[in-house]
């Protein structure tokens, strides 16, 4: 239960340390089932279903932005006492934990994992490594009045009319096997997605990675959909312990695609001492 009464779904397998997953806009705690055989055994794995999504009907009236799902975080670290989290963080799930970071420090974290993000969405004529290189406040209006309107189809659209020639190719020639993808956005109440997008879009966490100091992961598709390289880069770039491995040709989800290299990939960067911290980095005082 978070503490503004909504609540919020977890799953949760294994034993030992945490693990806590994050998965992207629309999606929900199956996004990581693939890999929970791998960890289980060693690890304690918390799931979510991030406010507004899983399908689950939101109870409140608070609107369920980036900056209410850090919160959340907040308050599923304090309700099961979680210490020295491993936190893995895909698309939503990285600005979330962006978000956790700017008003927390890096509170109860031990190492992060960043899949596939950029620290700022919307571009302009000084940053050009958010969606597609090109999609400016003009571009993103468009969008929230096009999901206002068709949700399901806006949101595979905007993955399926990105950078990933495969998705283009995709999403024109054999709109059918999108199907089911369709019919899972279709199952959704959009309101609370929408504002949730909307409020990614006016976040900027590039002055955020600066502060992270504790090890992290960055895992980018090759192909993604709505990110050159150049933003794997510029992420890798601005923080101090980071490790970047880019997944050619994938897209948006390169976990989804070469899971085995993920599992292993992330198990490495886990179970190794290197980097860890024997104490904890900087904490802000906590925001009532």
């Amino acid at each position: 239960m978070a503490d503004d009464g909504e609540r919020i779904h977890v799953k949760i397998s294994g034993d030992g340390p945490p693990i806590v997953m994050l998965h992207g806009w629309t999606a929900s705690h199956r996004e990581w089932a693939p890999f929970l055989e791998q960890l289980t055994s060693d690890y304690r794995v918390y799931r979510w279903d991030a406010r507004g999504h899983g399908g689950h009907r939101l109870l409140c009236d608070t609107v369920p932005t980036v900056q209410r799902m850090a919160r959340d975080l907040r308050n599923l670290f304090d309700h099961y006492q979680l210490d020295q989290v491993i936190a893995v963080g895909h698309s939503l799930g990285a600005l979330t934990l962006w978000q956790y970071i700017m008003e927390n420090g890096c509170r109860n974290l031990r190492k992060v994992c960043i899949i596939d993000q950029s620290p700022k969405l919307l571009t302009d004529d000084t940053w050009l490594n958010g969606i597609y290189g090109d999609f400016d406040r003009e571009r993103s209006t468009a969008f929230l009045r096009h999901l206002a309107s068709d949700f399901a189809e806006s949101v595979l659209r905007l993955g399926g009319m990105g950078l990933n020639q495969r998705a283009r190719e995709k999403y024109r020639d054999h709109p059918q096997s999108l199907d089911k993808a369709r019919k899972w956005l279709r199952e959704q109440d959009p309101a609370p997605l929408i504002a949730c997008w909307q409020s990614l879009t006016e976040a900027d966490y590039r002055a955020t990675l600066d502060r992270i100091d504790i090890p992290a992961l960055l895992v980018y598709g090759g192909a993604s959909n709505y990110y050159r390289s150049e933003t794997a880069h510029y992420v890798k770039s601005r923080i101090a312990n980071a490790v970047l491995h880019v997944y050619e040709d994938t897209d948006h989800s390169p976990h989804q695609w070469q899971r085995e290299r993920f599992i292993r990939d992330l198990r490495d960067f886990i179970d190794s001492p290197s980097g860890d911290r024997q104490t904890a980095c900087e904490t802000l005082p906590a925001s009532d």
